[in-house]
C-alpha cells in the first residue's frame, strides 16, 4: 500500500508518518513547512520506503502530480489557530475547505478511493449532550476554524457519495505529545519558563476539556482503516474523562517543578469560539477494540517532558 500524507512535517502527521513506515508502508509526504517542521521528520528520512514532497495543497498541479500512485490519503494538513482564527479569516477558508477540495479534486483525477481526514470535536459547538455521541446535532458554529471543518466533511462525504470514494473523519479532542508545538500546554510550559511565579490563564480556569496522547490517536486511525468498510465511517477520539484548565495547569507546573500563582483573565472561556465543556463519546470506537494507553494527565506529563527536552521548538515556532 502507498499513503499519502498531506500535513506529514506536522505534529500528528509526522507521528503517523513513522507509524506507518514501522510497518512497513510506502508512504509519501506533502507539506507546505508553514508550520510543519523538517526536524520531525528525520527519523522518516532514513526510511527507503518514504519519499517528502515541499508542495503547498493550494497548488493543484504539483498535489495532482505529488499524489499518484497512492492508495490511501491521510489530510491532516489545516490551519488550527482557533483562538486567532477572526483576525485572518480567509486562513480557515483557504487552508481548510479549499484546501480539502483540492485534495478530493487530485484524488478524482488519480483514481484514489480511500481518504482519511481529520476533523475536530469544536464541530459540535457547545453541545447539549454530553458526551457527545457522533450523531449529536450540529448547533450554531462559533469559529471559523470549526465551521471550515463542518464543510470539509460535508465535500468528503459527498465525494463519496457522488464518485465512489471511502471516507473516515475523526473528529478530535486536543492531541498532546512528542512533537506538540500549539496549544495550552505549550503555551504555559513557555510563560512559566519566563515567570515561573505567576501564570496567566485565560476565562475562569473552570472550562473542561478532554486530551488524547498522540500515540493512541495514530493507534485508532490505523485500527479504524484496518477494520471498517462502507462509504463514510465517523469516529470521535477521544479518552473516557476530562479535566480542568487549572487541573492541566497544575500538572504541568509540578512537573516543571514550580508553584505558580494563577490568574485568570474572567469569563466562561479564553476566547470567542472556546468551548467550555468539551467531552466527546467514543464509545464507537472502542467497539472496534481501541482504548487509549495513556490518561490525561500521563499526556500532559509526557508533552511537558518533550518540551523540556526540546525547548529549541519554541525558538523555530517563534
Amino acid at each position: 500500500m502507498s499513503y499519502f500524507v498531506t500535513g506529514a512535517a506536522g505534529f500528528i502527521g509526522s507521528n503517523l508518518c513513522d507509524a506507518l513506515l514501522a510497518r512497513g508502508e510506502q508512504v509519501v509526504g506533502y507539506d507546505n513547512f508553514s508550520t510543519g517542521m523538517p526536524e520531525f521528520l528525520s527519523e522518516a528520512g532514513l526510511a527507503t520506503k518514504f519519499s517528502l514532497i515541499d508542495g503547498d495543497l493550494l497548488d493543484t498541479t504539483k498535489l495532482t502530480d505529488a499524489m499518484r500512485g497512492a492508495d490511501v490519503v491521510f489530510h491532516f494538513a489545516a490551519n488550527a489557530d482557533v483562538r486567532f482564527g477572526l483576525q485572518h479569516p480567509r486562513r480557515d477558508l483557504e487552508q481548510n475547505t479549499i484546501a480539502t477540495f483540492n485534495v478530493l479534486e487530485a484524488m478524482r483525477a488519480n483514481g484514489v478511493k480511500t481518504i482519511a481526514f481529520s476533523s475536530t470535536g469544536s464541530v459540535y459547538g457547545e453541545a447539549a449532550v454530553i458526551p457527545t455521541p457522533e450523531d449529536a446535532p450540529f448547533p450554531i458554529q462559533t469559529s471559523l476554524y470549526a465551521a471550515s471543518k463542518v464543510a470539509g466533511e460535508a465535500l468528503i462525504s459527498s465525494y463519496a457519495e457522488g464518485f465512489g470514494m471511502r471516507a473516515l473523519i475523526f473528529r478530535f479532542v486536543s492531541i498532546l505529545g512528542e512533537r506538540y508545538t500549539h496549544g495550552h500546554v505549550f503555551d504555559f510550559y513557555q510563560r512559566l519558563k519566563a515567570d515561573p511565579t505567576k501564570l496567566t490563564i485565560l476565562g475562569d480556569g473552570k472550562q473542561r476539556k478532554s486530551y488524547l496522547h498522540v500515540a493512541d490517536c495514530v493507534s485508532a486511525l490505523l485500527l479504524a482503516l484496518e477494520k471498517t468498510s462502507g462509504k463514510v465511517a465517523l469516529f470521535n477520539l477521544g479518552t473516557d474523562e476530562y479535566c480542568q484548565v487549572t487541573d492541566s495547569a497544575s500538572w504541568i507546573a509540578e512537573r516543571m517543578g514550580v508553584a505558580p500563582r494563577f490568574e485568570f483573565t474572567g469569563g466562561d472561556r479564553g476566547w470567542v469560539g472556546d468551548t467550555p465543556f468539551i467531552f466527546l463519546d467514543t464509545r464507537r470506537i472502542g467497539a472496534l477494540g481501541w482504548s487509549p494507553a495513556l490518561g490525561i494527565r500521563a499526556g500532559v506529563e509526557r508533552t511537558v517532558d518533550w518540551l523540556a527536552a526540546n525547548e529549541w521548538v519554541f525558538e523555530k515556532r517563534t
